[in-house]
């Protein structure tokens, strides 16, 4: 009777937390969100804001820069730093180690090559090119790199000495970058550098829309699988006895991060951090591994993560605009030292 009891009382105070962790995230979301749309040259008062939000009603200007500048931005924030940060919780789940992230295992650079490679290209031939492009190129990318890794991790046992590698794929990937740009056209150049440096500038709603479709469909997907990642999570052995097929599970993970992580490449540049250090400090917060609450946590935190930054990258230093990639490290970077320290202390 008291084993029940105590059974009871630990599953109350675990839902708990579960809520007071998502609550928070929502409230923080919700603030960030105004605070996000308030704040720029032109200051907008809260009640205004709420005015021209719900009502449609307001200054022509202020509904101007809030419905064209500043709401399609904030959103693809949002969208696109779930995106990262529940890319960086599948490439985990697959390589088994926190420290996996599309950012250190070179697949961001990966999808910034190719990506660099057609733009240039088309900039060259046609003098524009679409979302749905950049997208293709940036998943390109993004496979090569990881079928690269893969190959790798057939001959490579030692996980620490792989995600070397990855980094090693990185510094090749951004090298070609590199080279690819030193002959480039001027202009070409000048789009090339000013999306490589990472930033949710320029967002439209047609980028907003497709974003979110894709994002939405993948995060669902990987909703869905959540039984089987929970069983993975415990052992090939465990989660074949439980049905799961590895192989097509391994694809399917691989097929969705980078997905997730294209989208990212493709509209806002390479991010770092992002997808190491929100899926621990959401683990950490929530206290348990359960994918099914961990998902939508994750995406949730790196969404609001992801705000924050751009928030901080628009402002620090106004009207000077910092590189999102840049405050994402300041902040992510602390985390994954800690993240390792910690580890080693409990080793």
């Amino acid at each position: 009777m008291s084993d029940n009891l105590g059974f009871h009382e630990e599953n109350l105070r675990r839902r708990i937390r579960y809520a007071a962790v998502f609550l928070s995230m929502i409230i923080l979301f919700g603030l960030i969100i105004v605070w996000n749309i308030n704040t720029g040259n032109v200051r907008i008062s809260i009640s205004r804001i709420l005015a021209i939000l719900f009502r449609r009603r307001g200054d022509a200007v202020e509904y101007s820069i809030i419905w064209k500048i500043r709401l399609p931005r904030v959103l693809m924030a949002a969208i696109l730093g779930g995106a990262l940060s529940l890319s960086g919780f599948l490439l985990q789940t697959f390589f088994a180690n926190p420290i996996a992230g599309p950012f250190v295992l070179g697949i961001s650079s990966g999808a910034k090559m190719v990506v660099a490679f057609v733009m240039i290209f088309y900039l060259e031939r046609f003098g524009t090119f679409s979302s749905y492009t950049l997208i293709i190129a940036a998943f390109t990318g993004s496979l090569l790199s990881v079928g690269f890794i893969l190959v790798l991790s057939g001959r490579i046992d030692h996980m620490a000495t792989l995600l070397v590698a990855g980094i090693m794929i990185g510094y090749i990937c951004s090298a070609v970058t590199d080279f690819v740009v030193t002959f480039a056209e001027d202009s070409d150049i000048v789009n090339l550098r000013g999306w490589s440096l990472g930033s949710f500038s320029g967002m439209n709603w047609n980028n907003v829309k497709l974003a979110a479709v894709m994002v939405g469909a993948a995060f669902l997907l990987t909703f869905f699988l959540s039984k089987q990642i929970g069983a993975y999570q415990l052992g090939e052995a465990y989660a074949q006895s439980m049905g799961v097929n590895i192989r097509i599970f391994r694809v399917a993970l691989i097929l969705l991060s980078s997905v997730l992580s294209a989208c990212v490449t493709a509209f806002a540049g390479p991010i770092s951090f992002v997808g190491i250090a929100v899926p621990y400090l959401i683990r950490q917060a929530l206290h348990t591994s359960k994918p099914i609450v961990v998902i939508p946590g994750v995406f949730l935190g790196g969404a609001v993560f992801c705000m924050m930054c751009d928030l901080i990258a628009r402002m620090a230093f106004a009207p000077t605009e910092l590189s999102i990639s840049t405050v994402t490290s300041v902040f992510g970077a602390p985390v994954v030292i800690w993240m390792m320290l910690r580890r080693q202390k409990g080793r």
